[in-house]
C-alpha cells in the first residue's frame, strides 16, 4: 500500500473521531448535572435558622402592638415600640449594666440586685457601647443568641433521633406560650445557647469545651449549677469511649463562676448567702416544703374577684401547669434511663417547686431542651397530637406576648 492510498483512510478516521467527540460533548451538555448533596446536618441547621427568622417579625409585631391593643383606659398616647420591651427584669439588668450592683446613686436599687447573676447585664453593657440604646442592645443579644440556640437545639436533637426531629423541636419551642422571652432582653436566649453548646460538646467528648461553656452558662443563671450536675452525670454514665478521667477537672472549672460570684457578694454584703437573701427580700421567695409550695400556689391560683388578671391569678395557674409538665417529663426521662437529662430537668423542677410559691416556671420550660425533643418525637409519630398542640397551645404564645408588651406579668 502506498502513502497516497493510506491518506484517505487516515482522514476519514480523524473525521469519525471528531464527530464522536462532538456527539459526546452535546450529550454531556444535555445531561442534567448532579446537584451537590448538602449534608443532613447543614440542611437541618438552615431549617432551624429559617424558623427562627420567619417567626421574628410576627413576635415583634405582636409585642410592639400591645401598647395600642392593651392601652390603659384614658391613655392619651400608647407605649412606643421599644418601650414595650422595657419591662420587669430587663429594667434590673439595665440598672446593673449602667450603674453596677449598687444601683442608681440617686435612687438606689429598686430591688436587691444581687438576685441577678452578672453574665447578662455585663453582656448588655458591652453591646450597649456599640449600639447606644439599652433596649436595642437587649433585643440584639437575644436575636443573635436565640438564632444560634435553635440551630444547636436542632443538632442536639439530631444526635440520637431520625431526620425531622430537630426541626420539629425548634418549631414547638418557638410556638410555646413563653417564647416571647427568647426575643426579649432576658437571659433565656443567652443561657440556652451556652447550655446547648456545652451539652453538644459533652456528647461529642469535648469535655474541656463543655466545662468552659457551662461556666459561661453559670455566669448567666443559677440554672447553670443544674447543668453542671447533669454534665457530671453524663460524664459518669458515658459508656462509648467519651469518658477520660483526665477530663474530669474541666467540670470543676465550670463551677468557678459561681464561687467567684459568691465571694463577690460576700465582700459586698458580708453574707455568703446574699443571693438567696435577695430572693427573700425582693420577691418573698424562701424555701418551703413541696406540699406547702403547692398549697400556697393553689391558693393564689384560685383567687377570684376584681383585678384577678392583674393580680397574677391566671399566671399562677400556668405556673402549676408548668410544674406538672416538669414532673411528668422528669419521670419519663427516668423511665427511659436518660439519667443526665433527668438530672437537669429534675433539679430545676425541684428548686422551683420548693419555693414559697411557684414563680417563673413557664419561662424555665424554654430551657428544658429534652421537653422539646420528646414532644417533637411524639408529634411526628402522632399527627393528631401535633394538630392539638398547634390548636390549643400555640395561640397562647400570642396572649403571653401581648401581656408582656403591655407590661403585665407573663411568667
Amino acid at each position: 500500500m502506498t502513502s497516497t492510498d493510506a491518506e484517505p483512510v487516515t482522514t476519514a478516521a480523524r473525521r469519525g473521531r471528531a464527530a464522536g467527540n462532538a456527539a459526546s460533548i452535546l450529550a454531556a451538555l444535555r445531561r442534567p448535572r448532579p446537584v451537590p448533596r448538602v449534608p443532613r446536618k447543614f440542611r437541618e441547621d438552615r431549617a432551624a435558622l429559617a424558623l427562627w427568622l420567619l417567626t421574628r417579625p410576627a413576635m415583634m409585631l405582636v409585642v410592639g402592638s400591645a401598647g395600642w391593643i392593651l392601652a390603659a383606659d384614658g391613655a392619651t398616647r400608647p407605649a412606643g415600640f421599644l418601650d414595650t420591651w422595657d419591662h420587669w427584669d430587663f429594667k434590673h439588668f439595665r440598672t446593673i449594666g449602667e450603674y453596677g450592683y449598687q444601683g442608681n446613686p440617686k435612687s438606689g436599687p429598686p430591688v436587691p440586685l444581687e438576685a441577678f447573676f452578672p453574665g447578662f447585664p455585663y453582656t448588655l453593657k458591652a453591646v450597649h457601647l456599640l449600639v447606644g440604646d439599652w433596649v436595642v442592645a437587649g433585643l440584639l443579644i437575644s436575636f443573635v443568641c436565640g438564632g444560634v440556640a435553635v440551630v444547636l437545639l436542632s443538632r442536639v436533637a439530631g444526635l440520637e433521633n431520625p431526620a425531622g426531629v430537630g426541626e420539629r423541636a425548634v418549631l414547638l419551642l418557638l410556638l410555646s406560650p413563653p417564647a416571647v422571652f427568647l426575643a426579649a432582653g432576658y437571659t433565656e436566649a443567652l443561657f440556652l445557647m451556652l447550655a446547648l453548646a456545652s451539652w453538644l460538646c459533652a456528647k461529642r467528648g469535648a469535655w474541656h469545651w463543655a466545662g468552659l461553656l457551662a461556666a459561661g452558662a453559670l455566669c448567666v443563671r443559677v440554672s447553670g449549677a443544674f447543668l453542671l450536675a447533669a454534665l457530671a452525670v453524663e460524664f459518669l454514665t458515658a459508656t462509648d469511649g467519651r469518658r477520660r478521667w483526665r477530663d474530669a477537672p474541666w467540670l470543676a472549672v465550670g463551677a468557678l463562676p459561681g464561687l467567684v460570684y459568691m465571694c463577690f457578694l460576700y465582700r459586698r454584703t458580708g453574707d455568703w448567702t446574699a443571693w438567696n437573701s435577695a430572693q427573700i427580700t425582693g420577691w418573698d421567695r424562701h424555701l418551703v416544703g413541696p406540699v406547702d409550695a403547692f398549697r400556697n400556689t393553689w391558693g393564689l391560683a384560685g383567687r377570684t374577684g376584681t383585678g384577678t388578671i392583674l393580680g397574677f391569678t391566671w399566671m399562677y395557674r400556668w405556673e402549676m401547669l408548668a410544674v406538672a409538665v416538669g414532673v411528668a417529663l422528669t419521670a419519663y426521662l427516668l423511665r427511659r434511663r436518660r439519667w443526665s437529662e433527668a438530672t437537669y430537668v429534675g433539679l430545676t423542677v425541684l428548686s422551683l417547686g420548693v419555693s414559697s410559691a411557684y414563680f417563673s416556671v413557664p419561662r424555665a420550660t424554654l430551657l428544658w431542651w429534652p421537653l422539646w425533643i420528646v414532644l417533637a418525637r411524639l408529634t411526628l409519630r402522632h399527627k393528631a397530637l401535633f394538630t392539638a398542640y398547634l390548636a390549643l397551645i400555640a395561640p397562647f404564645a400570642v396572649v403571653f406576648a401581648l401581656l408582656f408588651g403591655a407590661g403585665r406579668w407573663a411568667g
